[in-house]
């Protein structure tokens, strides 16, 4: 098998929607931007997402959207609003959108650890 190196790309947040960043950062994560991209070998590169705490939501999604999780018991559904998650930690909203974009695979985690979010 022959070998191959990973490249660090950085995108920068200021003042773009989160999930046009999210998107580009799942591409790079998940290799489709390389020209040997196979779906099943995870060759992406690293990403290093700068000025997350700036970015720009459109419409009303910081006000309207919530995130769900539930306990695993009786209407044990948690409900939090995403300006609650944004001010507590901005990278999260961020990690959130890219987790989703990723396929829903064994190598979603692995691609998830090259991801680094500076806020």
């Amino acid at each position: 098998m022959e070998e191959y190196k990973r490249e660090t790309i950085e995108l920068d947040a200021t003042d773009r929607a989160v999930g046009r960043v999210a998107t580009e950062a799942a591409t790079i994560l998940i290799g489709k931007h390389k020209p040997t991209f196979e779906r099943h070998i995870d060759r992406g590169d690293f990403v290093v997402i700068n000025n997350a705490g700036n970015v720009k939501f459109t419409g009303k999604k910081l006000v309207q959207k919530d995130y769900y999780r539930h306990t695993q018991y009786p209407g044990g559904l948690i409900t939090t609003a995403m300006k609650k998650v944004f001010e507590k930690d901005p990278t999260d909203v961020m990690r959130r959108a890219v987790y989703s974009m990723l396929p829903k695979n064994k190598l979603r985690k692995e691609m998830l650890k090259r991801l680094t979010i500076n806020i």
